[in-house]
């Protein structure tokens, strides 16, 4: 009988945690900084957001991630990304890093050098709202000179934090935590 109430005991703490697991990943806290950073990915959100920070003063210019191998049909997205920009009302404060990492710890490298003509200290960084944590964390270990904040970009339609009521939500909850651990776990000591 002992066993079956701590059986309980501890099924109801892992039910309450699994609850939060979506939440955990999400880190909101944009500061005021000397550039803002979009990383690569999620084009119908991040870009907006990121302009949103700009319109209301969070630093002075933005640069935008585009993996620069990558087509849609027969367009780079760096000359998409460079188009778009050129059509915003902000198009004089923002430019395009062409980058060739695959991961958010490659994606570092190519933010080093974008950066580094710009003299700046403190840099916001702008992601999907599930990978806040991840991209801090990796962008603090891997380029410490830098203060680091993040703003989050929320896309309903892929996730949310009540993960479990929705397909989508479940899966990139999952996904995240996968790739959160085998950061924590084998990236961040290589």
């Amino acid at each position: 009988m002992r066993w079956l109430r701590w059986f309980l005991l501890v099924a109801l703490a892992g039910a309450v945690l699994a609850t939060r697991a979506a939440s955990f990943l999400i880190i909101n806290s944009p500061e005021k900084s000397d550039a803002i950073v979009v990383l690569a990915g999620e084009t119908n959100v991040r870009p907006a957001k990121a302009l949103e920070l700009l319109r209301q003063g969070m630093a002075p210019r933005a640069i935008f991630d585009a993996e620069a191998g990558e087509k849609v049909y027969d367009k780079t997205l760096t000359s998409l990304a460079e188009n778009y920009l050129k059509s915003v009302p902000e198009a004089g404060k923002v430019e395009v890093c062409a980058i060739n990492g695959r991961s958010t710890m490659g994606e570092t490298d190519d933010v080093a050098r974008c950066l580094a003509p710009y003299g700046v200290h403190r840099v916001l960084l702008v992601t999907s709202e599930y990978h806040t944590r991840r991209a801090l964390t990796t962008f603090r270990y891997r380029l410490p000179q830098y203060h680091w904040s993040v703003a989050a970009a929320g896309d309903s339609a892929l996730f949310g934090t009540a993960w479990w009521t929705q397909r989508e939500w479940a899966k990139g909850t999952f996904e995240e935590w996968t790739k959160l651990i085998w950061w924590e776990v084998v990236d961040r000591w290589r």
